[in-house]
């Protein structure tokens, strides 16, 4: 099988990248060097909590993927850079150039939810973009209620982007299910916090999930999205953040996926 991995930075996924063997079929520009691996791998062994944009991609010619094989699968790793709308564009750019039996997004997140506390790893099955609207006043109207987005226009349903047909792997259905927010300002004011809590029903936030289903609902692949909690989603307190925990999570996490297919 084909498979894209899709990254927002090279950190999130490094000590993952090592585990997998370059492809000697492909030679392209390395987008996870080895200067990132010994960075984000010495990071890993220190136990420091560095921002995740601190490692983040840059390339002059614009390749952002590269080429590994697994037990017999090839893999393509693609780093998109920070944001949904980067990842929606490269996810899709790709998609397009090539075919792929599986799409994995593996990222870290913050968590709403006492339940998924830092280093717990989750798949999550619908996502939203919640700061699509306009303001009126000391209200916030969503892009649906302002009528320019039916429920169920592709590819969203209710509102949402649904992964309803997850693939079938047993290693990815151990992990729990959750509800996810896209945001390109990550929460940390108590005010925005409880005010989307109170709107949605919501465990996890990151900056790129939705970007990522938005691609592959369009393209009708399988795909999952899976991520690793890093902080709770409160007021920016950095020397609460599990990043070394969450990472090894998400390692851990990805290889028993790609183990069981």
């Amino acid at each position: 099988m084909r498979i894209l991995i899709v990254s927002a930075t090279a950190l999130e996924i490094a000590p993952l990248v090592t585990r997998l063997e370059p492809s000697p079929l492909v030679v392209r520009q390395p987008v996870l060097s080895e200067l990132v691996l010994r960075q984000a791998q010495d990071e890993r062994v220190e136990g420091a909590h560095r921002e995740r944009e601190s490692l983040t991609l840059s390339s002059s010619k614009g390749e952002r993927v590269a080429a590994y094989s697994h037990r017999g699968h090839d893999i393509d790793v693609l780093v998109t850079g920070v944001g949904m709308v980067a990842t929606a564009a490269w996810t899709a750019r790709t998609l397009a150039d090539s075919s792929y039996g599986l799409a994995l997004n593996l990222g870290v997140c913050g968590s709403f939810d006492a339940a998924f506390a830092p280093g717990s790893v989750v798949h999550v099955v619908s996502d939203r973009m919640t700061e699509l609207g306009a303001e009126d006043g000391e209200s916030f109207l969503t892009i649906r209620e302002l009528g320019l987005l039916e429920d169920d226009a592709v590819p969203f349903s209710q509102g949402r982007l649904v992964n309803a047909r997850p693939p079938a792997n047993a290693a990815l259905h151990t992990l729990p299910s959750v509800h996810g927010v896209t945001v390109n300002t990550v929460h940390g004011n108590d005010r925005s916090i409880a005010d989307i809590a109170h709107r949605f029903a919501l465990q996890i936030e990151s900056m790129e999930g939705a970007g990522f289903m938005y691609a592959c609902l369009i393209h009708e692949i399988p795909f999952a999205q899976v991520r690793a909690v890093s902080n709770m989603v409160e007021r920016r307190n950095r020397a609460a953040w599990k990043m070394t925990e969450a990472i090894a999570g998400l390692e851990r996490a990805a290889l028993d996926i790609l183990e069981c297919l």
